[in-house]
């Protein structure tokens, strides 16, 4: 009888037991993280670029792996050394290559544009840069 219940005893503890047992080993589900995005412009970044006429271009490719929701690109213009932009606009896309073209451009002054992609799947995972330009 001691030996029956014995035996008893040791079924109920590796059932009690078995669902901490089945979590051990790591693994599970977890995803790869997220690639920190890479981004190339035309004109380049930091660049300042020679007056022009216009139309004022500019081409941002993602160039690291494509975030799975896509991304937002946010890009401002605005007279250096102030925060008044005249030209504002944002896209969220998942294709790599996005073309926008800059209007309001001031004459003869010198203009910053800056640029700013944020994943939509990952908030913290963002890309910014600027460049110089004028409008002759």
């Amino acid at each position: 009888m001691k030996q029956r219940s014995a035996g008893n005893l040791l079924i109920l503890l590796a059932i009690a037991f078995l669902p901490f047992l089945s979590g051990c080993g790591g693994g599970g589900s977890k995803s790869a993280p997220e690639a920190t995005l890479a981004v190339t412009t035309t004109p380049a970044i930091n660049t300042t670029q020679p007056p022009a006429l216009g139309p004022f271009n500019l081409n941002v490719t993602i160039t690291s792996a494509m975030p799975a929701k896509g991304v937002t690109i946010a890009v401002t213009a605005a007279q250096d050394g102030t925060t008044n932009n005249f030209f504002t606009t944002s896209k969220s896309t998942t294709t790599a290559s996005n073309d926008f073209s800059i209007t309001g451009t001031p004459v003869a002054v010198t203009s910053v544009v800056k640029i700013t992609v944020t994943s939509n799947s990952t908030s913290t995972n963002t890309w910014s840069g600027s460049y110089r330009y004028s409008a002759k």
